[in-house]
C-alpha cells in the first residue's frame, strides 16, 4: 500500500467510524421511541434493557451504514479539497478515480460484510429481539399504589390508599375482590396496613390492621326469591397474599417466531416461497375440482382438466408428499419394533408346551382348524362363516339360473317382450302432455333453481378461494422483498460511496456544516425511494426485484454523473457556475433572434 493509500484511507477510517456510532445512536432512539410506552416502567433490571438496546443496534445498523458512508466519504473528499490536498495529489498526476480507490476497496469490503451480516447475524438477533420485546410487552407494570386512585395492577383486585407512608406502610385502604367475576361484592377495609415482598419477589404480602370485610352473595333472577346471603366479617389483622408472577419477566421459548421472515436467511426464505408456491398451486387445484362437481353435466362428456403447469406441480408435490410420508412411516415403524422386540429371557421362560415347534419332515400344506371346532362363544366367527356360506349358495344358484338360460334361449325371448324403436316423429298430443308435465309438475323451474344455486355456490367458492390466493402471493412477494433486500441494503454502501466521494471533491467543504446537510437529503430521497419500491412491490404494482432495488437504480446515475463533473473539476454548488451558464443562455437566445430577424 503506498503512503496515498495510507493518507486517503486513514483520513477516511476515523470519520467513518465516529458517523457510524453517531447515526447508529440516531436510529436507535427513533426505534426506541416507537416501543417507549411499552418497555419502560415495567420495573426491569438493567441488563434485559442492555440486552433489549444491544439487539436494536445489531438489528438497525443495515440501515445505518449507507448513511454513514456516505457522510464520512463527503467529509473525507470536502477535506482533502478544502485544505488543497486533492489538488496537490491532481497535480503530482495522479487521477480522481486512483484518488478513490482505496476507499472504494474498503467499501467492497464493506458490502460483502453487510451482506453476510445481514444474511446470518440480523435473522438471529432479530429472533431474539422480538421475542424479548413480546416478553417485556407482556409484563405487567411496576408495582406502584398511589394515593387517592384506584389500583387495578394486581390481577383480580381494585386497591385504593388514601395516604401512603414511605415505601410499604398504608392508611385507609379499600379492596375490592375479582377473583369471582360477580362485580363489587366483596369488600375489605382496614384502618392501616403493611406490604412486603417475600420469596424472592414472587409474592407480596399485605398484612391488614382493625378492618371489615363485607360478602353478598349474587342475587339471581327471580320475583319471589329469598334475601341473598350477607356476611360482616371484622379483625384486627388480616393477612392477605398477592401473586405476583404476573409481574415477572418470563422468557418465552424462541421458537413460536420461526414462521417470521425477518429471522430467516436466504435457503430458509427459499424454502417458505416453495410451500407458498405449493399453497397457491393447491388452491388452484382446488378451484376446478369444485367446479367440476358443481356442475355435474358439464363434466359428464368432457372433463374440466386443470392447466399444464398446475397438474406439473401437483404430480410434483404429491410425490414429494409420499415420499415424506414413507419416511415417516419408515421411522415409526422402526420405533416400533424397538418398543415390541421381545425380551430373549421371558421366551426361555415359558412352557415348551405353548411354543409353536415347526417339524422339517412334516408336510409342507399347512392344516386349518375346522370351524366347528371353534368355541360356541366365538359368535362373531360363527357369523363370518354363515354369511360366507350364504354367499356361496346365492352364487351357485345365480349359475344353475344363467345355465338354465343357456340350455333353453327360445323360451326366454319368447316370454320377454320385444321392443320396437319408434322413428316417427311426435304428434301435437304427444307433444302438449309432455310440456304439460313439464310446465305444469315445475320440472323447468326446479331446473333453473338449481342451476342458479350451483351458479352462486360456485361464485361464493370462486371468490373466497380468490381471497386466499390473493393473501398467499402477497406473503410471497414479502417473502421476495425481504430476500432481495440482504442484497441491497448491502449494496447502498457502494452506491452511497459513489455520491459522496465526488461531491466532496466537488463540495470542497469539510466539516459538519455543507456535508451534513447534502447526506442528509441523499438519505431521505434513498429512504424515501425504497419505501416507495417496496410498497409497489407489495401491492403488486410492480416486480419484487425490481421494486427492491429500485432506490439503488434511480440514485446510481447520480453517483456516476457526480463522479464524471469531479474528474473535470465541475464548479457545480458555485453561484457564479450558474451565472455564466445563465449568461451563455441568454447570449444564444439573443444570437438566434438576430439571425431570425
Amino acid at each position: 500500500m503506498k503512503k496515498i493509500d495510507k493518507l486517503i484511507l486513514g483520513s477516511f477510517i476515523g470519520p467513518f467510524l465516529l458517523t457510524f456510532v453517531v447515526v447508529d445512536f440516531i436510529l436507535l432512539i427513533v426505534n426506541m421511541l416507537k416501543y417507549f410506552d411499552e418497555i419502560f416502567g415495567k420495573g426491569l433490571g438493567f441488563w434485559i434493557y442492555a440486552e433489549l438496546i444491544g439487539y436494536f443496534v445489531v438489528s438497525i445498523s443495515p440501515m445505518a451504514l449507507p448513511l454513514a458512508v456516505l457522510l464520512s466519504s463527503l467529509m473525507t473528499f470536502g477535506n482533502l479539497g478544502e485544505h488543497f490536498e486533492l489538488t496537490a495529489i491532481k497535480s503530482s498526476g495522479i487521477s480522481l478515480v486512483r484518488a478513490l480507490r482505496p476507499i472504494a476497496i474498503f467499501t467492497v469490503f464493506l458490502v460483502i460484510a453487510a451482506f453476510l451480516s445481514n444474511n446470518f447475524l440480523v435473522p438471529k438477533v432479530n429472533l431474539k429481539t422480538f421475542s424479548l420485546l413480546y416478553d417485556i410487552r407482556m409484563k405487567s407494570p411496576a408495582l406502584d399504589i398511589r394515593e387517592g386512585i384506584f389500583y387495578a395492577g394486581i390481577p383480580g383486585y381494585s386497591i385504593k390508599v388514601n395516604q401512603k407512608i414511605g415505601d410499604n406502610d398504608l392508611k385507609d385502604i379499600i379492596i375490592y375482590n375479582h377473583n369471582d367475576a360477580l362485580g363489587n361484592l366483596d369488600v375489605t377495609i382496614a384502618d392501616s396496613g403493611r406490604m412486603e415482598k417475600f420469596f424472592n419477589e414472587n409474592y407480596m404480602r399485605l398484612t391488614l390492621y382493625k378492618g371489615t370485610n363485607y360478602k353478598e352473595a349474587r342475587a339471581t333472577r327471580g320475583i319471589s326469591e329469598k334475601p341473598v346471603e350477607f356476611n360482616r366479617t371484622t379483625f384486627d389483622e388480616n393477612v392477605i397474599i398477592f401473586d405476583m408472577d404476573a409481574f415477572q419477566l418470563s422468557r418465552t421459548p424462541e421458537d413460536l417466531w420461526s414462521t417470521n421472515r425477518a429471522i430467516k436467511n436466504i435457503s430458509e426464505i427459499k424454502v417458505g416461497l416453495d410451500s407458498i408456491s405449493t399453497l397457491v398451486n393447491d388452491e388452484q387445484f382446488q378451484n376446478y375440482r369444485t367446479a367440476s362437481s358443481i356442475y355435474p353435466f358439464f363434466t359428464r362428456d368432457r372433463n374440466l382438466d386443470p392447466l399444464d403447469n398446475i397438474m406439473e406441480r401437483k404430480a410434483e408435490d404429491d410425490s414429494l408428499r409420499v415420499q415424506k410420508a414413507r419416511k415417516n412411516r419408515k421411522l415409526a415403524d422402526s420405533l416400533e419394533n424397538l418398543k415390541n422386540k421381545p425380551d430373549t429371557s421371558t421366551i426361555l421362560a415359558t412352557k415348551p408346551e405353548s411354543r409353536l415347534e415347526f417339524k422339517p419332515d412334516s408336510s409342507k400344506t399347512l392344516s386349518v382348524r375346522n370351524s366347528s371346532s371353534v368355541s360356541k362363544s366365538d359368535s362373531l366367527f360363527q357369523a363370518k362363516v354363515s354369511n360366507r356360506k350364504i354367499q356361496r349358495r346365492n352364487l351357485e344358484n345365480i349359475e344353475l339360473d344363467a345355465e338354465e338360460l343357456v340350455e333353453n334361449p327360445q323360451e326366454d325371448i319368447q316370454e320377454q317382450p320385444i321392443k320396437i324403436r319408434r322413428t316417427d316423429p311426435l304428434t301435437e298430443e304427444e307433444k302438449a302432455k309432455i310440456d304439460s308435465v313439464v310446465f305444469k309438475k315445475g320440472y323447468q323451474s326446479n331446473a333453473l333453481t338449481m342451476a342458479l344455486n350451483n351458479a352462486r355456490s360456485l361464485k361464493n367458492n370462486f371468490n373466497i378461494k380468490k381471497i386466499q390466493i390473493e393473501n398467499h402471493q402477497k406473503e410471497f412477494r414479502r417473502y421476495e422483498i425481504a430476500w432481495y433486500q440482504k442484497y441491497t441494503q448491502a449494496f447502498a454502501c457502494f452506491v452511497m460511496f459513489l455520491i459522496g466521494a465526488p461531491l466532496g471533491a466537488i463540495i470542497k467543504k469539510g466539516g459538519l456544516g455543507m456535508p451534513v446537510l447534502v447526506s442528509i437529503i441523499f438519505f431521505i430521497v434513498y429512504y424515501m425511494l425504497t419505501i416507495t419500491g417496496e410498497k409497489w412491490a407489495k401491492e403488486g404494482v410492480t416486480d419484487p426485484f425490481l421494486g427492491t432495488w429500485f432506490s439503488c437504480l434511480m440514485l446510481l446515475p447520480f453517483g456516476l454523473f457526480f463522479l464524471k463533473q469531479a474528474r473535470k473539476d465541475a464548479r457545480l454548488f458555485e453561484p457564479d457556475f450558474y451565472i455564466e451558464w445563465w449568461k451563455g443562455v441568454r447570449k444564444r437566445f439573443k444570437e438566434k433572434r438576430t439571425v431570425h430577424s
